[in-house]
């Protein structure tokens, strides 16, 4: 056994229980090398089941053969390949739109408990730390290429990240493997080829360990961003404010809590908090935070980020996804039986109860007023603020009409009118479930 196929073997013997191990292959040198050797080593121990998928991407005539090649390699050794077609979105950057939709397609076809291999190596580690540290990049874009973390159903582990671009053309002669040349990294127009093949052999004639010190810091920033985020951990549970609505299942912080920090432990609050939910913002955006956070309680600001936007509502901050940042449209619906029903853009709404006439559900239009025992008639928009309802949801909540008179508003069951006592109407706008973290 070549030491390089030892060393990947003590990778995957510590992931055996898993249900299958699937490869990234392009065809390329890379995923060639990593192939042939797990399946060679799956001859000889008992590794789970093996296949490997082909993504596709389009972008280069000359890439129609690639497919057929990778076919042939994977017949070769006996393990079933899948190819997958997938769109890039026309971008400034393409390199990163590929990758974007390369992920996306490997998560959707991930099978559950099942581990993705990768072929990055020693020196694509090099060249990503490196490429982030000229782009400004902080701590957890340092941290380069993780070996390992979850993905979709499954997880996702790079075998080779401790082996050198080196180890592995020598492997593939040692084994007469054949391999596609891709064109396209013979280019230096991209960043990272720029960096392959001018700036890093000439900082390697001065620094002859670049590569492995390289790692070594990516290493020690992991180390940095995992403290940072036990600390933000610390933050988070300090932020959680007390649950005035239950129905209202949003992300949420206590500002009051959160302005006790430093404005350098707020950001990382944030970006941790928020990594559930969206892509970070990069550092030009955070000025809009800052004014989020200093405006006065009674305005409505909104910090808007790549999949949502933060609101805030008196001394609460929400995160609200992108398809709910616009008005839901004029609804007009009618309830005869108890049941869910799915409002457009706005949730859904579940009513229970013995139901003796037909419901209208509607928004509100202004100037409606619920008569309450004991209290008469009183302004909705009134009503919606002394129970706390966020300003940006009290256009979305549903107003329960009888014969065109209002009766009920969903969620406020107290204020339910005496021939509804006995009914639920229940609103929610998002599934509660939307926001656990993968």
């Amino acid at each position: 056994m070549l030491d390089i196929e030892k060393q990947i073997l003590d990778k995957l013997l510590r992931w055996g229980n898993r249900s299958s191990f699937c490869i990234a292959f392009s065809g390329g040198i890379d995923s060639t090398v990593l192939l042939h050797a797990v399946a060679h080593l799956a001859k000889q121990y008992r590794f789970p089941r093996l296949r490997a998928i082909y993504i596709e991407h389009g972008l280069q005539e000359v890439a129609q053969t690639w497919p057929a090649h990778c076919q042939r390699i994977c017949a070769e050794l006996q393990v079933p390949l899948t190819v997958i077609t997938v769109d890039v979105a026309p971008t400034a950057s393409v390199e990163r739109a590929a990758r974007e939709a390369r992920y996306a397609a490997f998560a959707e076809h991930l099978h559950s408990d099942e581990v993705l291999l990768m072929a990055q190596h020693l020196d694509d580690q090099a060249e990503t730390v490196l490429f982030r540290l000229l782009r400004g990049a902080g701590v957890s874009g340092l941290r380069g290429i993780p070996e390992q973390r979850a993905l979709s159903l499954g997880y996702l582990l790079r075998p080779l990240l401790g082996l050198s671009r080196q180890q592995l053309q020598n492997y593939a002669q040692q084994r007469g493997l054949q391999w596609i040349e891709d064109p396209s990294n013979a280019s230096d127009g991209f960043a990272r080829n720029y960096l392959r093949q001018h700036i890093i052999p000439r900082l390697q004639t001065r620094w002859s360990a670049l590569r492995s010190t390289l790692q070594r810091s990516a290493q020690h920033m992991q180390e940095a961003q995992q403290l940072l985020d036990e600390l933000a951990e610390l933050d988070l549970k300090h932020a959680q404010p007390q649950a005035s609505l239950a129905w209202l299942q949003l992300p949420s912080l206590d500002l009051n809590a959160v302005r006790e920090l430093s404005l350098a432990r707020q950001k990382n609050l944030l970006r941790y908090w928020l990594a559930a939910f969206t892509l970070p913002p990069d550092s030009a955006h955070w000025q809009s935070w800052q004014t989020l956070r200093d405006a006065k309680s009674t305005a409505s600001p909104l910090w808007r980020l790549q999949q949502g936007a933060l609101l805030r509502s008196h001394n609460t901050v929400y995160w609200l996804p992108q398809d709910y940042l616009e008005a839901p449209p004029a609804l007009r619906l009618t309830i005869a039986c108890a049941g869910r029903y799915q409002l457009a853009n706005n949730g859904y709404l579940t009513v229970s109860g013995e139901m003796h006439a037909p419901l209208q559900i509607r928004y509100r239009q202004g100037a409606e007023r619920l008569l309450i025992a004991g209290r008469g008639h009183r302004d909705v928009k009134r009503l919606l603020q002394e129970e706390g309802v966020p300003a940006f949801l009290r256009g979305r909540l549903p107003l329960v009409f009888q014969q065109d008179e209002l009766v009920a508003i969903a969620n406020l069951t107290h204020l339910n009118r005496p021939s509804l006592s006995k009914v639920t109407i229940a609103w929610q706008l998002v599934d509660e479930n939307q926001f656990v973290s993968t």
